[in-house]
C-alpha cells in the first residue's frame, strides 16, 4: 500500500481555532509514529503559521484559513493559506525580530521559529491576496503501515 496520505482543512479566522488546527494537523500526522519532539515542532509551527495568518493576513477580521497537510513516506509538507492582506516585503518580514504589529508586543520570532523546526520554508504572498506559507520536514522516526 501507499505510503502517501494528505488531508485539507478550512476555518475561520479566529483565535480559538489556532488550537483546533495544531490539534488538527497533529492528530493526522500521529499515523506516521513521529517522535515527541516532532510532533511539538510541529504543532509549534503550524500555530505560527496560523497566528500571523490571523494577526498579520486578516488583522483580527473575519476570513478563511485553509491548511493543506500531505505526507510522502516520512517527508511531511503542511501549506497555510490565507487570503488576508498580503506582506509587502517577504523578506523584511522573514526578518529575526521583525514585526509589522510592534504595539501588539509581538515578539518578531514566527518566521524564525518556523525556519529552525521545518527543514524547509517557503513564503509565497502578493498585497491584497493572501499568503501561503509551505513547510517541509523528513521525519526521522517515521513509520507508516497504511
Amino acid at each position: 500500500m501507499s505510503q502517501h496520505n494528505f488531508m485539507t482543512l478550512q476555518f475561520a479566522s479566529k483565535s480559538p481555532n489556532e488550537s483546533f488546527a495544531r490539534v488538527a494537523v497533529a492528530a493526522f500526522l500521529a499515523q506516521m509514529d513521529p517522535t515527541l519532539d516532532e510532533l511539538t515542532e510541529i504543532k509549534t509551527v503550524v500555530s505560527e503559521a496560523v497566528t500571523n495568518a490571523i494577526i498579520h493576513g486578516y488583522e483580527n477580521q473575519e476570513g478563511v484559513i485553509t491548511i493543506s497537510c500531505s505526507f510522502e513516506h516520512s517527508l511531511v509538507t503542511i501549506e497555510v493559506r490565507d487570503e488576508g492582506r498580503g506582506i509587502s516585503d517577504v523578506e523584511t518580514a522573514r526578518q529575526p525580530l521583525y514585526t509589522s504589529k510592534p504595539e501588539l508586543e509581538r515578539s518578531g520570532m514566527g518566521f524564525t521559529i518556523m525556519e529552525s523546526f521545518m527543514d524547509s520554508l517557503e513564503v509565497e504572498s502578493a498585497e491584497g491576496k493572501g499568503t501561503v506559507i509551505r513547510l517541509t520536514k523528513l521525519l526521522k522516526t517515521a513509520s507508516v503501515e497504511h
